[in-house]
C-alpha cells in the first residue's frame, strides 16, 4: 500500500446531498489488484468521496499508466 495526501486540498467542502462538512479519512482504492491508501474528503452521512481533478488526472493517471505498462 502507498500513502499520499494531497497538500493543497480545501477542507471546507460540504456534501450537496447531506449538507454536511466533509471529513478527511483514509480511503483504500483498488486498481488492477493494487491497493492505494489515500487521505481524502468523505461525507460522513452518505459516504461519497471527493477526488480532486488534479489527483484523478495527475497522480492516479500516472499510477494507472505504470501498472498498465507492467
Amino acid at each position: 500500500m502507498t500513502e499520499w495526501e494531497e497538500p493543497g486540498i480545501d477542507r471546507g467542502w460540504i456534501c450537496n446531498r447531506c449538507q454536511i462538512s466533509l471529513e478527511v479519512q483514509k480511503i483504500r482504492l483498488q486498481y488492477s489488484r493494487v491497493i492505494f491508501a489515500l487521505d481524502l474528503p468523505v461525507c460522513p452521512g452518505c459516504g461519497m468521496i471527493l477526488i480532486a481533478e488534479e489527483l484523478a488526472t495527475g497522480k492516479m493517471a500516472e499510477a494507472e499508466q505504470v501498472l498498465e505498462d507492467k
